[in-house]
């Protein structure tokens, strides 16, 4: 008997359906072979922690994805199974997130005995930077940006907190903002010991000690960007020379579809001997 119009429709509608999960399936698969690659070629184990933000279907919310414990977890657990000597490459692209979250994962890379390399190819801002402090090496595309490390109280950030008890009269002052002005110099505090933690051994610490300053103090905003030549002037351990893996290994976490893009360019490389095309 032939197959009549509804079963067409059905068969159609099933394959619609399937479309997207058998998508995602590839891309997995195409991840996972990218980072074998990049495994065989510097023999290390190769960790990504890539946050994109993503946009609810139905209703159009944009929900941004940050480091939370759930990614430290995960770190923690593929390092647990990395023999010690085995060098670690993280790649990182994320705005930053829970601090409990970065200190851990910081933590467990600055105490590897293998070398650990944080590779940063567009950024890694707040506590991607602190995770990358902990690495023995920073590389950064030349474009790339880290950023400062100062604390964030709910929406105001703590050096600013401290900075209104130190210029108003106590008596102008109410309770909250002093309670909130005593954490986010607990805050601080920790936050600069944190980080002076992770860079001793790597230089002077004196340098360490005002590297830890500068990024935990506030000295600029928290979204300020770091840039390749500023973390190089700063004395961190940075490198530009980004292998090209790593760019094809971000292009498989593609941002979620949009209903139109905001940036289009024919993805093939140009080179300058070549000649366009007349007509």
């Amino acid at each position: 008997m032939g197959m009549g119009i509804m079963d067409i429709f059905w068969i159609f509608f099933m394959l619609a359906a399937l479309q997207p999960l058998l998508k995602q399936r590839m891309l997995e698969a195409a991840r996972q072979r990218m980072i074998a690659k990049i495994e065989k070629r510097r023999g290390s184990r190769v960790i990504v922690l890539i946050h994109r933000q993503e946009t609810m279907s139905l209703l159009g919310f944009p929900i941004m994805r940050y480091i939370d414990i759930n990614d430290s977890e995960q770190i923690i657990r593929a390092i647990h199974m990395t023999d010690p000597d085995v060098p670690i490459d993280l790649i990182m692209h994320t705005p930053g997130g829970l601090v409990l979250a970065a200190v851990q994962i910081a933590r467990a890379i600055s105490r590897r005995k293998g070398k650990v390399t944080v590779f940063v190819p567009h950024y890694a801002m707040s506590g991607g930077t602190l995770i990358a402090l902990a690495a023995d090496e920073i590389v950064m595309d030349e474009h790339a940006v880290l950023g400062p490390v100062d604390p964030q109280l709910g929406e105001y950030p703590a050096a600013s907190l401290i900075k209104v008890v130190e210029e108003k009269p106590i008596s102008e002052i109410d309770d909250k903002t002093l309670i909130f002005a005593d954490v986010a110099q607990k805050a601080i505090n920790q936050v600069k010991t944190t980080v002076k933690e992770f860079l001793e051994g790597k230089m002077e610490e004196a340098k360490a000690e005002e590297i830890a300053d500068i990024l935990s103090k506030g000295k600029w905003t928290h979204d300020y960007p770091i840039t390749f030549s500023d973390a190089k002037e700063l004395g961190l351990p940075v490198k530009a020379d980004m292998p090209e893996e790593i760019y094809q290994l971000m292009a498989l976490f593609p941002q979620p579809v949009r209903r139109y893009p905001t940036v289009e360019f024919i993805p093939t490389p140009r080179r300058g001997s070549e000649k366009q095309p007349v007509g």
